[in-house]
């Protein structure tokens, strides 16, 4: 079970209560009283509906399976759970970043022919957090975004799959890494067990880790070099025909490569 830190979030939020607002603006990580936004349910959860999130919803569905999408939405609805139900997240998510972050992680997972969303050598994840802030630049309401925000969603994105380093970032991207654990690992930090089980009903999960197989071993039959040094490598070693980071390892560049 991955359970994320709260201590983490209870010492940002007095670090956070301390800082002066300035001209009435609360600073980041702060987000302090704000307009009702627009919500709407899903799957028995209350979540953000402008008009951002609803575009990131479809872009994500116009570039994913079935499989991958369902996953998607999951993710969202879990971390929106988990948000929901602790009034200190509550008070430290920003919660039109971790939305537009969750929707839209997984878009270096994109299979279209010639996709401009996928690399022939970055990682998936880097794929996917540049794909979000393109996303986010080209939108009416995106553009109006400051650049921290941006940055929020581009790091969210990138560490999701690292939670060596997303659970000591900013709590939007230790949020967003955490509810996307919550598809493999089951319910946790607020989210109970009945919530959970209603969030599959509507987005059922059968499949999921065959379609991890398959989209990881494609990553790794596709670009190799974007897996070695990874959790991605064993896949490729275990499943892609000659398939070898042998040579793009980091233990060959600095002790060179093994004895023959």
């Amino acid at each position: 079970m991955v359970v994320i830190n709260l201590g983490y979030f209870a010492l940002a939020a007095s670090y956070v209560s301390a800082l002066p607002v300035v001209q009435g603006i609360p600073l980041p990580g702060s987000h302090g009283p704000s307009p009702a936004l627009p919500r709407r349910t899903i799957a028995g959860v209350s979540v953000l509906d402008t008009p951002l999130v609803r575009a990131a919803e479809q872009y994500m569905r116009d570039h994913s399976n079935d499989l991958v999408y369902k996953h998607v939405m999951r993710t969202w609805l879990f971390g929106t759970l988990m948000v929901n139900n602790n009034a200190t997240l509550r008070n430290l998510v920003d919660p039109e970043v971790q939305a537009v972050s969750l929707l839209l992680h997984d878009l270096g997972f994109d299979r279209t022919p010639n996709s401009r969303l996928v690399s022939p050598d970055r990682r998936f994840e880097v794929d996917g957090a540049i794909a979000a802030r393109d996303f986010i630049r080209d939108h009416r309401d995106g553009r109006r975004w400051d650049e921290h925000r941006v940055q929020l969603v581009w790091d969210a994105i990138a560490l999701h799959t690292e939670q060596k380093y997303a659970l000591y970032k900013e709590p939007d991207v230790a949020a967003v890494s955490t509810g996307i654990f919550m598809d493999f690992a089951g319910p946790s930090n607020g989210v109970t067990q009945a919530q959970y089980a209603a969030v599959v009903a509507g987005f059922p999960n059968d499949g999921l880790r065959d379609s991890v197989k398959d989209i990881f071993s494609w990553l790794c039959r596709t670009k190799p070099v974007s897996t070695y040094d990874t959790f991605m490598q064993p896949f490729g070693e275990r499943f892609v025909a000659n398939y070898s980071a042998v040579g793009g390892r980091t233990i060959d560049f600095v002790l060179g490569p093994p004895p023959a």
